[in-house]
């Protein structure tokens, strides 16, 4: 459980730093239109650091973390995740900066974040099936 309560305290610390960055990042490119920046703390704040939490309040009723599905879980989601995030963060700074990438750079950051997306996919199956057998025996 120690795990999983660091792990949310770690997303805690990136999703309040990328709310300082958002801030000051499009403050220094005067940047008035919306980017993906924007929600890069949220995600952070509710994808990683309240979503952890509640699965140590999981952790704590039932013996979950022993399953290995939920090990399996917590691997694949602490890859795809941080994954997820950093594209984002480098399709914001790209929206900020108003900068016009190829079709092949597009592309390939719209691949790496649908793998990513896929790898989240992956994960959450993953903690359903371990939730599935600690709470419904």
């Amino acid at each position: 459980m120690k795990k999983v309560i660091n792990t949310s305290f770690i997303y805690l610390i990136l999703g309040l730093i990328s709310g300082v960055f958002y801030r000051e990042f499009t403050k220094l490119y005067e940047s008035i239109t919306h980017s993906v920046l924007a929600d890069l703390h949220v995600h952070f704040l509710v994808l990683g650091m309240m979503f952890f939490l509640i699965v140590s309040i999981m952790l704590k009723v039932s013996d979950l973390e022993q399953n290995v599905w939920f090990i399996r879980f917590f691997i694949v989601y602490n890859i795809a995740f941080p994954l997820m995030m950093i594209m984002m963060c480098v399709r914001g700074v790209l929206q900020t900066m108003q900068i016009e990438v190829s079709t092949g750079v597009n592309g390939m950051i719209a691949g790496i974040a649908g793998l990513s997306h896929i790898g989240m996919l992956v994960a959450f199956l993953c903690f359903f099936k371990a939730v599935r057998i600690a709470f419904m025996k």
